[in-house]
This record gives structure tokens, sequence and C-alpha cells, in this order.
């Protein structure tokens, strides 16, 4: 089992950048492979991005491309989303997740996670 804890959101005018940081606690961290997803009001929770166990590898939604990395320090149990060019559509809830299946490539899909934090709030004014 994994503990994840999501801090680091909040209000920012658009254009701006916030840093999220998502602290893991419990098993390796390196078992895991980390995403990030968000739920804005009335919308389903969706991808943003993912990355490998190792870090070598990171996928994308479109919606973020080039402006969105995801990064992770395995000795410090920690991944991160740094968010730039921030967009009012960016707001919504941000939540960090974990793949504990062991695979060797991060995945898209909200399925294949099985451990969630609790979410942080990214509000995005115009």
């Amino acid at each position: 089992q994994v503990q994840l804890v999501e801090s680091g959101g909040g209000l920012v005018q658009a254009g701006g950048s916030l840093r999220l940081s998502c602290a893991a606690s419990g098993r390796t961290f390196s078992y895991y492979v980390m995403g990030w997803f968000r739920q804005a009001p009335g919308k389903e929770r969706e991808f943003v991005a993912a990355i490998s166990r190792s870090g070598g590898r990171t996928e994308y939604a479109d919606s973020v491309k080039g402006r969105f990395t995801i990064s992770r320090d395995n000795a410090k149990n920690t991944v991160y989303l740094q968010m730039n060019s921030l967009k009012p559509e960016d707001t919504a809830v941000y939540y960090c997740a974990a793949d504990g299946a062991l695979r060797s490539k991060p995945m898209v899909g909200i399925l294949f996670y099985d451990h969630w934090g609790q979410g942080t709030q990214v509000t995005v004014s115009s």
C-alpha cells in the first residue's frame, strides 16, 4: 500500500505557474508508475500526465503538452507537476495517483491507477 498527499495548489492568474507535489509513503515509491489527473466541476476525472517508475518515460494529455511537466524524485518519494502558462480551463481539483502493477510504461487510463490522493484545488483566474 502507498499513501499519497498532494500539495501546492492555489489561486493563480492566467499565464502564471504552479508546481504541485505529491508525497508518497508506505511501499517502495519506485515500484509505482505515477500519474496526475484532474476533475473540474460537473466533469469526469481526466488524465493529465504520467511518468514511468524510473522517470525515463512520460505521457501527457494533448491539452497540457508543452505547458506541463511531470517529474519524480525517487529518493524523496515525491512526484511533481510543473504547470506553466496556466489557463482558466485548467481550473480543477488535481489528484495524484499510483499504479502498483510494476508496469514498464506510464499508463493514461484512469482504471490502471489503484491508489489516489485527496486532491488539491487549482484555480486559474482570467
